[in-house]
């Protein structure tokens, strides 16, 4: 049985899409079968896969809208899958808007396929809109990504009020996984409050390690890979796949 993440931030550049795919190719690394789903209208993720979003002919946005059946758009990479997106997404959200059970739509279009996967990461787009509620509803669980910056869990405290009407109204079984704290500096006491700070404040666990600040996140995705290929040894990828094994013994 497969398990759903769904990976949310309403705030953008939290790196988001990096702990998608960093994650989900450091658990396939792990031995386990690994489903991508880029909910964001961007493409970022799919793009972070060498994918070339306005040259896609099919997209999450027909699956969505039901033209298509999600193994009708998936990609199978080196590592993982993924069911690939563009800004016709932002199409498919306005057409959810009217339909009847919308909240849904994700899950449904997910369930022939999840038991392929021994993981499925979502990627929810940077709002807390009709897709974000429906990367939450198929979920099992959630990884908040936090920046450790000033003011950079403002937001935390909507995203758990949205979490909670999901709870309450479309998905009753999903639950908070962890923060995972990325762009950490050790070398300041600002990052470490920031951290005790969501602790003490939303009850969350931060999953350790956080994740350090480095310019070699920003060069990977140009080449279709993650830190883990890019920079191996480097912390940032060190501290990745730490989380990841983390994860992995979850479900063990």
């Amino acid at each position: 049985m497969s398990r759903v993440i769904a990976v949310a931030n309403q705030k953008g550049g939290v790196a988001k899409t990096t702990t998608t795919h960093t994650i989900g190719v450091a658990l396939a690394r792990l031995g386990e079968r690994v489903l991508l789903v880029d909910l964001d209208p961007q493409g970022c993720l799919s793009f972070s896969l060498g994918l070339d979003p306005d040259g896609l002919e099919l997209s999450l946005h027909n699956v969505l809208t039901g033209r298509k059946l999600a193994e009708d758009i998936l990609i199978k990479l080196n590592d993982v899958s993924i069911l690939p997106t563009n800004i016709e997404l932002a199409g498919a959200e306005m057409a959810l808007l009217t339909r009847t059970g919308r909240e849904h739509t994700l899950a449904k279009a997910l369930a022939p396929i999840a038991n392929d996967y021994d993981t499925i990461l979502i990627d929810c787009a940077p709002t807390l809109g009709v897709l974000t509620v429906n990367g939450l509803t198929a979920a099992d669980e959630v990884l908040i990504p936090l920046q450790c910056e000033a003011l950079s869990h403002r937001g935390v405290a909507q995203l758990l009020d949205t979490i909670a009407d999901v709870r309450e109204f479309t998905n009753e079984k999903l639950r908070v996984r962890g923060a995972v704290a990325t762009m950490f500096d050790s070398r300041t006491r600002h990052a470490r409050e920031v951290i005790e700070d969501v602790r003490e404040r939303f009850g969350i666990e931060v999953l350790d390690p956080p994740i350090p600040k480095s310019v070699r996140f920003a060069e990977a995705p140009s080449q279709g890979i993650t830190i883990l290929d890019h920079a191996p040894k480097s912390p940032g990828a060190l501290a990745y796949q730490a989380i990841a094994a983390l994860l992995h013994n979850d479900s063990r």
